[in-house]
């Protein structure tokens, strides 16, 4: 197991700068992920910690001790790429094996590490077989098991589930989630997905263009963003935005939206007139008939455990509710809908959360 630690770290590729200046501590024993949208850079970051991009300015530590200038094989990491990339001409043992023989390794030593990652990825009765005769699922495990043998300091995972499909990649995670609490390693895994970040990780780490926009566990990133934008990425359906303006200051000011007033949640003062943006999530909002806003369906979306309305606001603002159950409302109804202050997030209009 081990920390590591990114200081000040940068990366240009020629004249583009694609990381920039990133400070990152990640504990021992940890499973952090790395979530953003396609070309943050969380990828590049991964591909710096494991030694395959050069880092262009900054160091990384592994356990205090500083490694950026060292080859691949000399950090003590294991990777895990989208791609399983097994040797088709290899049985899944040989597979297994490869890694390993050029370690100085005793044969003895060497059966029993392929043995033991066999066991704990229960990939025993596949030993024999070559990778076109596994499936998507049996192949992802054999690729981990090649880490699992190296018994590396750090595993780091890059995309490993976007190939499988959806029903496989929840059955993956769980056992990506089970593995890591049998083996107790580091792990850092990479995805754009934000289910994935949000069931699998200890900590979150959200990445935009090159830079961290906020670091901590799923439930503090889910209820406190920092800003729009990661309250905007984390949670399916998406946080609901609409523009406001503060009615009035002191203790009791409102938030006005179009003819609308709303209680401001406890605690927050701001100034008569000014312009925020208020963030509400589907769940967050109820059916009432005595609700202050009234909205109306332009799409029921029913999916079983939760039906979720796409309405809009004055025909113009678009407005997710997100409702338990079967809903038996249809296209073209009006209701009312109503939502408690304390669960209103409020931003400025840069997009900095407003506490």
């Amino acid at each position: 197991m081990a920390s590591i630690e990114l200081k000040s770290v940068r990366k240009s590729f020629q004249t583009l700068e694609v990381i920039h200046g990133i400070d990152l501590k990640i504990e021992d024993g940890t499973f952090t992920v790395l979530v953003g949208p396609s070309g943050c850079g969380k990828s590049t970051l991964l591909r710096m910690v494991a030694g395959l991009e050069e880092v262009s300015d900054g160091t990384i530590e592994i356990d205090g001790t500083r490694c950026d200038h060292l080859m691949p094989a000399a950090r003590g990491m294991a990777m895990v790429f989208q791609s399983y990339a097994l040797y088709p001409h290899m049985s899944v043992e040989e597979n297994l094996r490869f890694g390993l023989e050029n370690q100085r390794l005793t044969k003895t030593e060497i059966a029993e590490r392929v043995g033991r990652a066999a066991d704990i990825l229960q990939i025993s009765h596949l030993l024999k077989r070559r990778p076109h005769q596994l499936s998507g699922g049996q192949s992802q495990r054999v690729a981990i098991g090649r880490a699992i043998v190296k018994e590396p300091k750090a595993f780091l995972f890059d995309e490993p589930l976007s190939n499988l499909d959806a029903e496989l990649r929840v059955k993956m995670r769980g056992e990506l989630i089970a593995l890591h609490r049998r083996l107790g390693s580091t792990m850092v895994y990479v995805t754009h997905d934000q289910v994935e970040a949000m069931t699998m990780a200890d900590k979150i780490v959200v990445l935009r263009d090159g830079h961290i926009e906020q670091v901590g566990t799923p439930v503090e990133l889910y209820t406190r963003p920092a800003n729009q934008f990661v309250a905007g990425f984390l949670g399916a359906p998406q946080m609901n935005f609409l523009d406001a303006r503060v009615d009035e200051s002191g203790k009791n000011a409102n938030l006005r939206i179009g003819d609308t007033c709303l209680e401001l949640p406890a605690g927050v003062m701001l100034a008569a007139g000014t312009e925020i943006v208020i963030g509400i999530r589907p769940e967050h909002i109820e059916l009432d008939d005595r609700g202050p806003l009234r909205v109306k369906v332009h799409q029921a979306e029913v999916l079983g455990a939760e039906t979720i309305l796409h309405t809009e606001i004055d025909a113009q603002v678009p407005l997710t509710i997100s409702l338990r159950g079967i809903s038996s409302l249809t296209d073209g109804t009006e209701v009312s809908i109503a939502f408690r202050p304390s669960d209103l997030h409020l931003f400025d209009q840069e997009g900095r959360g407003i506490r």
